[in-house]
């Protein structure tokens, strides 16, 4: 899938954690990445996303609408090499997720998304799952 007007990564530190991943890892996760900013910009009520580190991970915020719940992505060692996308426990995104996709996707208890490192990336199941993280605020009541 191509993306288009996908912003280059400005901020030095989360450039280094990309740079800094196995070629595979990266390519996932700059798909992922590609969707998070596509979504964003396909949102009513989203508005511009802040890239920043979170916890030593790329992590995507609404600050300019404070529409959505902070979304983070990561290749885990721990994951036998995977990645995933992770969302805050406090919400009920995850719960959410599985509600609608507990057939399709992969989940890490109440806050992640998990993909193993040769999974494709089920593209229109995770940018729905995008869109409710980014306008959680304005949905969840």
């Amino acid at each position: 899938m191509e993306f288009k007007n996908i912003p280059t990564i400005k901020n030095p530190d989360v450039a280094d954690v990309f740079v800094n991943y196995p070629d595979i890892v990266r390519d996932k996760l700059t798909h992922i990445r590609a969707l998070i900013y596509e979504t964003a910009a396909n949102t009513k009520g989203v508005g511009q996303l802040d890239e920043c580190l979170k916890w030593g991970e790329p992590s995507y915020l609404t600050s300019q609408t404070k529409s959505g719940s902070t979304i983070r992505i990561a290749a885990k060692p721990n994951n036998n090499g995977g990645f995933g996308l992770y969302f805050n426990c406090k919400t009920n995104l995850v719960e959410n997720f599985k509600n609608h996709y507990g057939d399709k996707l992969n989940f890490g208890g109440n806050r992640a998304i998990l993909f193993a490192i040769d999974d494709e990336i089920p593209t229109e199941e995770l940018r729905h799952c995008i869109a409710m993280a980014l306008t959680y605020h304005l949905n969840k009541n």
